[in-house]
């Protein structure tokens, strides 16, 4: 199936075809015509398979049809991620798929000053990324309402847990709507992340694209053991000489994923 028989907008149709994609990957193909149907769902997929896409273009799309009926303005969907450079590369993906639609995506992290991301909050938002702790700021200072949230997106779920976001996630359901579609994507799944998902979602769609390795094989990855005071230099020489490839890095504990 090409993306072009999809039922979605053409906005989103149009923005596929630039990026150069005629099919969906295995993640996309299983995911799409369920979350297009309002369905909840839990997700086990490498990284590398596409899977910000498969969330990105249905959810786009329902929210792009919403938005032409009407609906009151709020922030409609949550995506929440780890750490701030996964949080920035799906809003890129959102935006870049987006464009030639109504939606309006914008994403919260830490790190930065608080100031022009209220501003823009307050202008209007379709879909929040957001990284826990800046969030709960916000919301903890009545600059962020959750109340009108109807998808709630979990994506690389075991590396939220990893990084001890597990009370964080719990205490989000608090702001919440009881009602929302929830959609729970991990590259990895264990006991404890199962019962997180199952806490989460109602009657999910479970979809399980290759779980024994977290990462795909056509992506490399390589380890490199880098000095503190010359990981930035020689993570500037490398993206510079390899300007043409999509890069995953990783920093270490301390710093997460990047990429």
């Amino acid at each position: 199936m090409k993306f072009e028989q999809y039922r979605i907008a053409e906005g989103i149709k149009t923005s596929i075809s630039e990026l150069g994609y005629k099919k969906p990957t295995d993640i996309q193909y299983k995911s799409i015509p369920p979350i297009l149907k309002g369905e909840d769902v839990l997700a086990i997929a490498q990284t590398g398979t596409g899977k910000t896409a498969a969330f990105a273009i249905p959810v786009l799309h329902i929210l792009q049809e919403r938005k032409i009926a009407g609906r009151p303005e709020g922030i409609k969907c949550l995506v929440m991620a780890p750490t701030h450079e996964l949080a920035l590369q799906i809003e890129a993906v959102f935006k870049t798929l987006g464009k030639n639609t109504r939606i309006t995506t914008f994403c919260i992290h830490g790190g930065v000053d608080q100031g022009p991301q209220i501003k823009q909050l307050n202008e209007g938002v379709d879909v929040l990324i957001a990284t826990p702790g800046r969030m709960f700021d916000l919301v903890s200072q009545g600059a962020l309402s959750l109340k009108r949230v109807e998808i709630l997106i979990l994506d690389e779920a075991d590396h939220m847990l990893d990084l001890g976001f597990i009370n964080d996630i719990n205490d989000l359901m608090r702001h919440l709507p009881k009602k929302r579609q929830t959609l729970f994507f991990s590259a990895t799944i264990n006991e404890k992340i199962k019962k997180l998902a199952y806490s989460l979602v109602t009657d999910a769609i479970r979809i399980q694209i290759s779980p024994k390795d977290p990462v795909a094989k056509k992506i490399e990855h390589a380890v490199a053991f880098v000095e503190m005071d010359d990981k930035r230099y020689f993570l500037e020489d490398m993206i510079k000489h390899n300007a043409e490839k999509k890069i995953w890095y990783l920093l270490g504990p301390k710093y997460g994923q990047s990429g």
